[in-house]
């Protein structure tokens, strides 16, 4: 039995679903195979990602292949009631609201593990986290599963250093056609998209402080720049902070950037990145947003201890008022800025990470007795390359091929 907001919102939520369907070829074409080979038929899989369209699609794709799916968000605020009823209506099980209480987001991820899943597909490690804890009695059926985000893979592999994960884990994340798009392209437009229509100010002109030069932080600091900002990087890895360098941008310690930026944005999947002794020096008016997975970048005990509670300003703005009188504005709650304030990642996008986790999820299906070791594997390169292809193939695009000779040469040691 679904937990939805409202089941009247249905129309509204399929026409969303109807709509990206449009621009995801590759999940398209998936779901033919899916429903030609039944890979997961007399399955359980069980969905924690951002409940919005493109993953309501995925998990039709799922059910497309035979599993019974049950679905949930990974982020209290980037449910859309609407999407979560059109999916409830399509006969997936489904578990979110938004807006849920701590209590009920909860609530939602163990309703979702109550089908007691063989496999589990994660985006930030919080059925990990159950799975580990208050649901440990589900491991022993659990297969092996796909985590989306580079938060869930770094938590994964902190269990693996420890020794605590208990059943295999994909790191779809780390795919070439993951990161290198979905972070870089996807977090790079989805995040000024969640700025710019929640604010409704201009970029061009405005000093832009991008906190994490990883592959989200390129894409963040691409599109800043390609929109007139002047941008500012910080970062705790040296390798990282020359390379933004040698991108064009400025690099100093937070402490510095502070007291020049506009807007800042963070992207580290680190803790307290903008703390108190930042908020003491910046400018009045300054935009504060998240990128990383959970709302702890920009530490929220900080603004509230130096200011006091904060004021609505308008949907998605939160104000906090400094006792010298200058305002700084949390946008979307310090939580994911691009799905808090937006509709997330672009369909074409979002139809590589997904294509990447419907066969990473069919490949743990059908290989689930090979995956011995209790770690993190990476994703098949045959998987990676595929998605790529098919890629080309709905843009239009041919690329060459190495002939045997070529082949042989660059496989050999004679010049």
């Amino acid at each position: 039995m679904s937990m939805i907001r409202d089941a009247a919102l249905a129309p509204s939520g399929q026409a969303k679903i109807d709509w990206v369907k449009d621009y995801m070829p590759l999940l398209g074409a998936i779901r033919e195979t899916f429903e030609k080979e039944q890979p997961f038929k007399g399955m359980r899989i069980a969905v924690s990602v951002h409940m919005e369209a493109k993953t309501a699609y995925l998990c039709q794709v799922l059910a497309a292949g035979g599993a019974q799916v049950a679905a949930t968000g990974c982020n209290p605020l980037s449910t859309q009631d609407d999407v979560a009823a059109a999916l409830a209506q399509s006969g997936v099980e489904v578990f979110a609201w938004h807006g849920a209480s701590e209590q009920e987001y909860w609530g939602h991820l163990n309703a979702a593990l109550d089908i007691r899943p063989q496999v589990i597909v994660d985006d930030g490690g919080d059925f990990v986290h159950l799975l580990h804890g208050a649901r440990k009695e589900l491991q022993g059926g659990i297969w092996g599963g796909c985590e989306e985000t580079t938060t869930g893979v770094m938590r994964l592999k902190a269990r693996v250093r420890e020794g605590l994960l208990a059943f295999p884990m994909i790191s779809v994340n780390d795919a070439q056609c993951k990161h290198f798009f979905d972070n870089r392209y996807g977090t790079g437009q989805s995040v000024w998209d969640g700025i710019m229509r929640t604010t409704n100010l201009i970029v061009a002109g405005k000093t832009v402080v991008v906190a994490g030069y990883g592959w989200c932080g390129k894409g963040v600091s691409f599109k800043a720049k390609g929109l007139g900002a002047r941008v500012v990087i910080t970062e705790v890895d040296p390798v990282k902070a020359i390379e933004a360098v040698m991108d064009g941008y400025e690099v100093m310690p937070m402490a510095e950037a502070a007291k020049i930026g506009d807007i800042f944005i963070t992207v580290t999947g680190c803790r307290d990145v903008i703390r108190r002794e930042h908020m003491e020096v910046m400018k009045s008016g300054v935009l504060l947003a998240n990128a990383g997975h959970f709302d702890v970048e920009i530490n929220k005990g900080d603004l509230r201890a130096l200011c006091g509670e904060g004021f609505a300003r308008k949907p998605g703005i939160e104000g906090f008022r400094t006792p010298d009188g200058r305002v700084l504005n949390l946008l979307a709650e310090g939580r994911l800025v691009n799905l808090a304030a937006g509709d997330g990642h672009p369909a074409e996008i979002m139809d590589m990470s997904f294509a990447l986790q419907a066969l990473c999820a069919r490949y743990v299906a059908q290989h689930h007795d090979a995956l011995k070791e209790r770690r993190v594997y990476e994703v098949p390169q045959e998987i990676d390359r595929y998605v790529a292809q098919l890629k080309l193939q709905a843009l239009g695009c041919g690329i060459d091929a190495l002939s045997p000779e070529q082949q042989e040469y660059i496989s050999g040691w004679e010049a």
